[in-house]
């Protein structure tokens, strides 16, 4: 009988996927703008301002960010990584789009990051920040009927569209969100049974989530946390 030697080939490691991908991008861009804005840097103030034109937008549709939001890393495979298909691609581009200009929409003229990380003892997922909207011992129904509506969008246009006005609430009582997350389940959202799943995971995290709003000028350290495992 033999045994496996210490200098046996390891595995090979394992395929990121693509959702993933697609948020550890937005984490980086979001978090380079964010720093920036947040120290009053220009070139992060007028970047913001460019995303901002384009939130509840068709990808596309607007002109000026074309040469804004850097693709290339969906391009170039890294290690652990493989070439998207053209249908992969358009869709992390789309999912990029939707989550970097409802962010910028969110930033906009406050001074502490509406982009923070989601962990499980303080969840950054769309779910729990609309029930963060809502006092700790009851509903808000009209707010809740925002989260179902957006969650019966048709499709990604529309839903982008639906999630402005969940971002409007959100900005009001400078609540965050985890916009890493949000990317990679806008990607996950375009594909067949996609809309059902992501729906899940806010209705979860929704009935999960049970504590009271952020004081105002909350500490939210924009530390990044892709990791999707418990994301609501």
């Amino acid at each position: 009988m033999t045994t496996a030697s210490a200098t046996s080939p390891s595995a090979p490691p394992v395929a990121v996927p693509v959702h993933q991908r697609v948020a550890e991008l937005a984490a980086t861009l979001i978090g380079s703008w964010q720093e920036g804005y947040l120290k009053d840097r220009s070139p992060a103030v007028a970047a913001l301002a460019r995303l901002r034109r384009g939130a509840g937008r068709e990808a596309g549709e607007t002109p000026d960010l074309w040469g804004l939001i850097d693709t290339d890393p969906l391009h170039t495979p890294a290690e652990g990584t493989r070439p998207l298909s053209e249908q992969e691609l358009v869709r992390a581009e789309n999912a990029l789009h939707a989550a970097l200009t409802l962010w910028a929409f969110h930033q906009q003229s406050r001074g502490v990051p509406m982009h923070r990380r989601h962990t499980r003892e303080r969840p950054g997922g769309l779910g729990a920040a609309v029930r963060r909207l809502m006092p700790a011992d009851g509903v808000d129904e009209p707010v809740r009927k925002r989260l179902v509506r957006a969650g019966t969008a048709p499709d990604l246009v529309a839903l982008t569209q639906r999630l402005r006005d969940i971002v409007a609430l959100l900005r009001r009582d400078d609540i965050p969100l985890d916009y890493a997350l949000l990317a990679g389940q806008l990607y996950l959202w375009q594909w067949p049974d996609g809309p059902a799943a992501v729906r899940r995971r806010w209705g979860r995290s929704f009935h999960e989530q049970r504590r009271p709003r952020p004081a105002a000028g909350e500490n939210t350290t924009p530390d990044i946390d892709t990791d999707d495992k418990d994301a609501s």
